[in-house]
């Protein structure tokens, strides 16, 4: 995602989430992102397409344009601390202003959350976008380190060849270089066959694959013992995408791709009552899908106040 303004940091509590039995998922977040992203990101997405989803408003939508944010998802499950993307990144050199040298509290927003970076046992990539990724790294005077230490990060193996083979311009090569690079020569970075029934990474938290905004892309899904959710990573940038599934994104690599796998994974959910955990959604970022004159629409579900986790520690 791009943008040309700087984004605000975010000021909400890094402990708000949601239970679904024995998994506890918490939205942490980093920024909201400026206006002009959405009419940028998802330029069919105008006023006249968001007036016919009257729902969308006043939470996912101003007057105008649809609203976006950037945030990570902490997820509780099977003893293991796991990060879902890991969103923007401090002091990272990058050609969107907005992007650009951000100074934001995400690790203590973690640490408040239960997840000091240090405790954290696995880091999925649903996608190697730079603002999914920037949070691997941290600067550490001149170098840049992992910022989980003891984490393995994952992502799919038909993203990372996907990418490995492809000629990247300069600002994509400068994000491999500060938030992949060193996760890789760490030995921290794992590769993921993703079959089309998912790929099991941890008790009840599988990855599916959900290509055409990249071709490796995944969605995580979350197996709980009291419900099941699912997190979009980019299948889903926002939910004028229910009522309209062809508004794509401007940089989905295969668009038509990317239209199937979001109708694909919104029948999965629709009329469930599994929760559809945005990565791009602004607050309240979650709901369930429900089905609506040939459509579908997001019933907003805030989360609520969590304590910090205690459990304890454990490497994967």
């Amino acid at each position: 995602m791009s943008n040309s303004a700087t984004p605000r940091q975010a000021a909400f509590p890094t402990s708000e989430g949601w239970t679904l039995g024995d998994i506890t998922v918490r939205r942490v977040d980093e920024v909201e992102l400026p206006r002009q992203t959405g009419p940028w990101l998802l330029p069919h997405a105008t006023k006249e397409v968001l007036d016919e989803a009257r729902w969308l408003r006043p939470d996912f939508a101003d007057a105008e344009v649809p609203r976006l944010a950037s945030h990570s998802f902490a997820v509780e499950a099977g003893g293991l601390r796991i990060v879902v993307d890991t969103g923007i990144g401090n002091d990272k050199p990058r050609a969107n202003p907005a992007w650009n040298g951000l100074d934001t509290d995400v690790p203590a927003r973690l640490a408040a959350a239960g997840f000091p970076p240090e405790s954290v046992d696995l880091v999925i990539t649903t996608h190697l976008h730079t603002d999914h990724v920037g949070w691997n790294t941290r600067l550490v005077g001149e170098d840049w380190v992992p910022t989980f230490p003891g984490a393995r990060y994952l992502t799919s193996r038909t993203e990372w060849d996907h990418w490995a083979a492809t000629e990247l311009d300069e600002a994509r090569a400068q994000m491999f270089r500060d938030s992949v690079h060193p996760v890789r020569d760490a030995g921290q970075y794992d590769l993921v066959d993703v079959p089309e029934h998912g790929h099991e990474v941890a008790p009840g938290v599988v990855l599916v694959p959900a290509p055409g905004h990249t071709p490796g892309q995944v969605a995580v899904e979350l197996r709980g013992s009291g419900r099941r959710a699912l997190i979009t990573g980019d299948s889903i940038h926002h939910p004028v995408q229910l009522s309209h599934p062809h508004v794509h994104s401007c940089v989905d690599i295969d668009p038509a791709q990317a239209v199937r796998t979001r109708a694909r994974l919104l029948d999965t959910v629709a009329d469930t009552g599994a929760l559809l955990l945005g990565t791009h959604f602004p607050r309240p970022t979650a709901g369930t899908v429900l089905r609506e004159d040939g459509r579908y629409r997001l019933l907003a579900e805030p989360g609520v106040a969590l304590p910090a986790t205690t459990l304890p520690a454990t490497a994967v």
